[in-house]
């Protein structure tokens, strides 16, 4: 019995270093981003970012009002719990373990009396009659308590201790809690952390990919996709290894360079893999195809009656004619039988599946097309751009229309009949039922995100998923990068960057600026402040980088321009605060690259020709796929950079650590010690 009770002591204190508090961006309940309302609040003092529309403001105030709180100090009180759903922390303040709250986490701190509001809250309420109570324990998702008809918190709980146990959270470094005010981050911001000296690359491909997505099965396999419409199942070798990608041209896992148009704008745009891919073999394609060539493939044009855009009026310079080019997304099978799996399948069938989606695309670029699941939701988003020429058509923000926008598509459900004619679907997905036009009647059901330009290569943090981040390409002066939220509005064609901008000609319209409040983007550059190659910039989107190869570039988000001459890491000070600072980064090539880099001549700096994406494995290193080839982050000793956190011994390949200072892998270190110590007990008692 001693034995058994030792070790579920050690297993509780595992488990409570596991769910250690960690901060997310500034999100409301509905995971959207809070905004800033250009009518003021009367009732909670949230102006400014905020979660609550006036609308919000009303119901919170008669809401308040309903509790008939006689006693002033804690009727303050409690009007300042209840407008806390106001905060643009509210989504952490009042969901717990997926759980909505009435009231919001109370900071209860263990450490200093000095924070320690939900004793507060108690001493100034405990004795007062309350109306409509949102203090019960089935309020915040806990077992109810027994029929009481008192509503003071002495009838409702035994003691404070047992309130605030309940009704509190941690009052730390590192967690969300409420204090009275609007929350305020009390974070060690790691300004002090230098900006890399350098990125080393080391070069394991000849061969121009557009796209990379690693395997399901977390092994060291990941698929790459050319623009022709070819789709590779490639093994690839340890980082210092001195080998290259394992990857045989001539036997793809798909091929789809019969359906696929293949253009300078145009081709195999993305891949996605269902989540459990290594179980079903679902496997997603968005490409786009010639309704000339293949008739099959037209589908609805997205210059339509319901978005007043007449396709007859199309003009020839702007498309060879109306939507002959389309955008698709299709879905393949790796063919995966009860006597097989898709970890082990070589190759996939070129027959559909099933189509989700076909767009006739009004003009010949900005259609964007990544496809990639939530990490999180286990949701298909689909990028799509305005269509180009600086979106005459107001497309971007025409909530009717589907360019210029983030969709997001259920495709684990085949919708009925009704539901399509219902919803005006447009293609086989069904709709996440918190998708914005629940709130936001307006919309189309398949949007997510509107007012982008032509988001090229998105991601998810792995550590921090509601990180959804974006780099969405510029029209004149600006090249941008957003965190996407839901039903989040970035600015296009209002905007370019924070600049108003004039259309040259707009015979769908205008928006006006008093009618859109924009999220304006977390990093960018302005085309004058760049070295650029053949006189333009276009941005492409990365990832923040969560591997230990190189612990200096550990936290930053990655970036650069098509034309590859910029690269950059953007750092958040303080975390999770949103607020970046950007530095250009310097990069060189190991010289025992496994194949050699292709160098700028008369130097020794590499030309990676055009940057098209980013791609991450399952080790979470990071990839540059350009024209010239495939490229890994490494070590950045093996180009002769400095960076004070890499260790190595004398004679062998440095050996990666954690970021100094970085609360969650000590964290994750003293997990695994912990664990290592139980699994050591658990083997000595039995």
């Amino acid at each position: 019995m001693m034995k058994m009770n030792i070790l579920l002591l050690l297993s509780l204190t595992l488990f409570l270093l596991l769910i250690s508090p960690a901060l997310s961006l500034p999100l409301c309940t509905d995971l959207s981003a809070p905004v800033t309302h250009k009518t003021p609040l009367t009732f909670c003092n949230y102006n400014g970012s905020s979660c609550c529309d006036s609308t919000d403001d009303s119901n919170i105030r008669k809401q308040f009002e309903s509790m008939n709180v006689s006693q002033p100090a804690c009727a303050s009180v409690l009007k300042s719990i209840l407008c806390s759903r106001c905060d643009p922390f509210s989504a952490e303040l009042f969901t717990i373990k997926t759980v909505a709250r009435q009231v919001p986490v109370l900071c209860n701190s263990t450490v200093s009396s000095t924070n320690n509001y939900c004793e507060t809250v108690w001493d100034t309420c405990q004795n007062v009659s309350i109306t409509n109570s949102p203090f019960s324990p089935s309020s915040q998702g806990e077992a109810p308590t027994p029929t009481n008809s008192s509503n003071k918190l002495t009838d409702i709980w035994q003691s404070r201790s047992d309130f605030c146990n309940i009704i509190g959270g941690p009052s730390v470094n590192n967690s969300v809690c409420f204090d009275g005010k609007k929350v305020s981050l009390n974070i060690t911001t790691n300004s002090t952390k230098s900006p890399p000296t350098g990125m080393c690359l080391e070069k394991i491909a000849n061969g121009s990919y557009l796209d990379m997505v690693a395997h399901t099965d977390g092994s060291n396999r990941a698929f790459f996709s050319n623009q022709k419409g070819q789709v590779w199942l490639a093994t690839i070798p340890e980082v210092g290894s001195g080998r290259g990608l394992e990857l045989d041209e001539s036997n793809p896992f798909l091929d789809l360079t019969d359906q696929v148009h293949f253009d300078t704008q145009f081709g195999l745009m993305s891949i996605a893999l269902h989540p459990n891919f290594a179980q079903n073999g679902r496997f997603f394609a968005s490409f786009n195809c010639d309704k000339t060539r293949t008739p099959s493939c037209a589908g609805r044009c997205a210059c339509n009656s319901d978005v007043n855009c007449d396709p007859s009026k199309l003009t020839s310079d702007s498309a060879a004619q109306p939507c002959q080019y389309q955008s698709v997304v299709a879905e393949y099978s790796a063919n995966v039988s009860s006597s097989s799996r898709a970890s082990i399948i070589p190759t996939a069938s070129p027959v559909e599946v099933r189509r989700i989606l076909t767009m006739g695309l009004p003009f010949t670029s900005h259609h964007a097309g990544q496809i990639l699941f939530g990490p999180n939701d286990g949701y298909l988003y689909f990028m799509m751009g305005d269509g180009g020429g600086g979106d005459p058509y107001n497309f971007a923000q025409n909530k009717k229309s589907l360019l210029g926008k983030i969709m997001r598509f259920d495709v684990d459900n085949i919708p009925s009949e009704s539901e399509v004619t219902r919803l005006g679907l447009w293609g086989n997905y069904s709709i996440p039922s918190d998708n914005p036009y629940i709130e936001d009647k307006d919309l189309q059901p398949e949007i997510w995100a509107l007012g982008l330009q032509n988001p090229w290569r998105c991601s998810f943090d792995s550590e921090r998923p509601s990180y959804f981040m974006c780099g969405d390409v510029g029209q004149n002066d600006y090249e941008e990068v957003d965190i996407i939220t839901k039903n989040g509005n970035y600015g296009w064609r209002v905007y370019e960057g924070t600049t108003i901008y004039t259309p040259e000609k707009s015979p769908g319209g205008n928006t006006s600026i008093s009618s859109i409040n924009p999220i304006f983007s977390v990093m960018g550059y302005k085309h004058k402040d760049i070295n650029k190659n053949e006189g333009s910039a276009s941005i492409t989107g990365g990832f923040f980088y969560r591997s230990t190869t190189d612990p200096c570039l550990y936290g930053s988000y990655l970036y650069g321009d098509l034309y590859a001459h910029n690269l950059w890491a953007g750092v958040e000070t303080p975390e999770n605060s949103g607020n970046f600072t950007t530095s250009n980064v310097t990069f060189g090539c190991a010289k025992d690259s496994p194949v050699p880099c292709d160098l700028v001549p008369g130097s020794e700096l590499p030309t990676l020709g055009y940057l098209f994406s980013y791609g991450q494995d399952n080790n979470k290193d990071v990839y540059l796929l350009s024209s010239s080839g495939v490229y890994r982050i490494v070590p950045p000793s093996r180009c002769g950079y400095t960076c004070a956190y890499e260790s190595r011994t004398e004679g062998s390949t440095p050996a990666p650590t954690s970021p100094r200072g970085s609360s969650s892998n000590m964290l994750k270190g003293s997990c695994k010690s912990l664990l290592l110590l139980l699994l050591l007990f658990i083997g000595l008692s039995y």
